[in-house]
């Protein structure tokens, strides 16, 4: 029968295998941008200089199967990830990204286990790469908190992966009751530490997702209400321009305008009259001739 601890290390692979496959669908949308936009190379960094040290360190450890199987397939996840992170991201990023990369992935890393090997006696191997272990493993936990800082500046938590926060918290849960089990304090004090940092990260992630749902909510409604502003206005000045047209049209068919009761006859009388008049024919009031010297 497998021992409680084996047991929990088990559960703890397969987490700890969720947690290295949780930026796969970040990773997917920088593929499909082309673009790693304002994503951050240094957790994935710190992450593989980590796994890769805890590697060692199981292969050291005569108990250290569980530990070598889990962090050398998160191995090679995280080397996936940078690579994708060197390939999409902005020239200025991706100079950072491979210096940072050769100096902690390359340099420090081979000079850890060429040292380990060639300089420290083997009874003090496991404690110097356990220390260093530990002490990687509370960067990797806390690598997020320049996320932290951005969802807190811009108030906006897409930028923040929640699988990734969520499973690095049940990691640090799981691997913390591993370590109490098998009484190894380098596994312990480190994830202990993670699964508090987890814990701020969920809180963080619960408060701006809320405050992000908020604002979208309130730009949808501006948009709504401008978008039926812009719509009365167009259906008010419709019919401005129908009342208009009703205007024209009555006004070339001549109903706007009084209609004078003329007598017809009278005024064809009146027309034939002055017209058949001799051009010195006189009217009653003008004078005669003979008055007109004095």
């Amino acid at each position: 029968m497998a021992s409680l601890s084996f047991i929990v290390g088990i559960i703890g692979n397969i987490i700890s295998i969720l947690v290295f496959t949780s930026p796969i669908k970040t990773f997917w949308q920088v593929v499909k941008k082309k673009s790693t936009e304002n994503y951050k190379s240094t957790p994935y960094i710190t992450t593989l200089l980590s796994t890769s040290l805890w590697t060692f360190y199981g292969l050291l450890n005569p108990d250290g199967l569980l530990v070598t199987t889990v962090n050398g397939a998160g191995t090679v996840f995280q080397f996936i990830y940078v690579t994708l992170f060197l390939i999409y991201a902005p020239q200025d990023k991706k100079v950072k990204t491979a210096k940072l990369a050769a100096l902690l992935n390359v340099g420090f890393l081979g000079l850890v286990i060429a040292v380990t090997l060639l300089a420290i006696p083997g009874s003090v191997r496991l404690t110097v790469v356990g220390v260093l272990c530990a002490g990687l493993t509370i960067g990797m936990y806390a690598s997020p908190l320049s996320i932290m800082r951005t969802v807190i500046k811009t108030k906006s938590v897409e930028y923040m992966p929640f699988f990734l926060s969520f499973f690095l918290f049940l990691n640090a849960g799981i691997w913390s009751t591993y370590a109490l089990l098998v009484k190894d304090f380098y596994i312990g004090v480190p994830n202990a530490v993670g699964f508090v940092l987890g814990s701020i990260q969920l809180i963080i992630y619960a408060i701006y997702n809320k405050k992000s749902i908020s604002k979208k909510s309130l730009e949808m409604m501006e948009e709504e209400g401008s978008a039926h502003f812009v719509k009365e206005n167009e259906m008010g000045a419709f019919e401005d321009d129908e009342v208009a047209n009703v205007k024209i049209r009555n006004l070339h068919k001549g109903s706007s305008l009084p209609k004078q009761s003329v007598n017809r006859q009278y005024s064809f009388q009146r027309i034939l009259k002055t017209l058949s008049l001799s051009p010195y024919e006189r009217h009653p009031s003008w004078p005669h001739e003979e008055d007109v010297g004095k």
